[in-house]
């Protein structure tokens, strides 16, 4: 009797505004899970491959599993709205170092709306940092709200910053109805350790088939300025994809 063929890679969205330290997160990770599984990365910029040359510096994967798509537009775009390049790519990884266990797909830094398309990701991580304020969490989003697991950043950084970790993670837990939070510092061995376990587990909730792909909602309608007579489009979205309606700017 033939041999079944390996499961398809578990698929990890990293998302979350820019600055947070997703590319860091993700070396953090690698470094921690590389003994034990077959990793690939594959990161989104828009104009470079600035985060794939950080990621292969630290030396935390064979540079050639570490593949960068550059977007030309919005971050969301590329994650969301159209998700043919980063889907070329992973699956360009995954063939080229089969058989992998884990796909870990980073989008470009974008706003607390930012979410990925269930065709790309089996499943996504938000990442929020002290750095950014304690009041952040309680703004809420669809990534903040619904994505898999929400991660808290830079918590070695709270005592600098004046954030009271403890009371942002319990926002968090409040924006997320109960929802998996993890309070994050690559300096501290524990939260590590938790994270390389979450990841662990929904591995293996992928391959037995209990995971299922979760769309935490489009992103809220935004502007885009450009030099057109309107000044400007309103980009919105929905289950159908992107729609552009354009708008005049408001007046400064």
């Amino acid at each position: 009797m033939p041999d079944s063929p390996a499961p398809r890679a578990l698929r990890l969205g990293i998302a979350g505004p820019v600055g947070v330290g997703k590319s860091t997160l993700i070396a953090t990770a690698c470094r921690a899970l590389a003994g034990e599984i077959a990793l690939g990365v594959i990161t989104n910029d828009i104009y470079t491959d600035e985060d794939a040359r950080f990621l292969r510096s630290a030396g935390v994967l064979d540079p050639e599993r570490i593949r960068a798509v550059e977007t030309g537009a919005c971050p969301h775009t590329a994650i969301r709205d159209d998700v043919t390049a980063n889907l070329l790519a992973v699956e360009d990884v995954e063939r080229d170092f089969a058989p992998l266990d884990v796909v870990i797909i980073e989008s470009g830094g974008d706003n607390l709306t930012a979410t990925f398309s269930p065709a790309l990701v089996d499943a996504q991580i938000f990442v929020l940092d002290v750095a950014g304020g304690g009041d952040v969490a309680r703004k809420g989003g669809p990534g903040i709200a619904r994505a898999d697991l929400l991660v808290v950043n830079k918590t070695d950084l709270a005592p600098y910053v004046g954030v009271d970790v403890a009371q942002m993670v319990q926002d968090a837990s409040d924006a997320r109805d109960g929802r998996e939070v993890l309070a994050l510092s690559r300096t501290d061995p524990d939260s590590v350790a938790r994270l390389k376990s979450w990841i662990l587990d929904m591995l293996a909730a992928h391959r037995s088939g209990e995971h299922e792909p979760q769309d935490p909602g489009p992103m809220a309608p935004h502007f885009h300025a450009d030099d057109s007579e309107a000044g400007g489009y309103l980009h919105s979205h929905d289950d159908g994809g992107a729609e552009h309606v354009h708008a005049h700017a408001e007046s400064r």
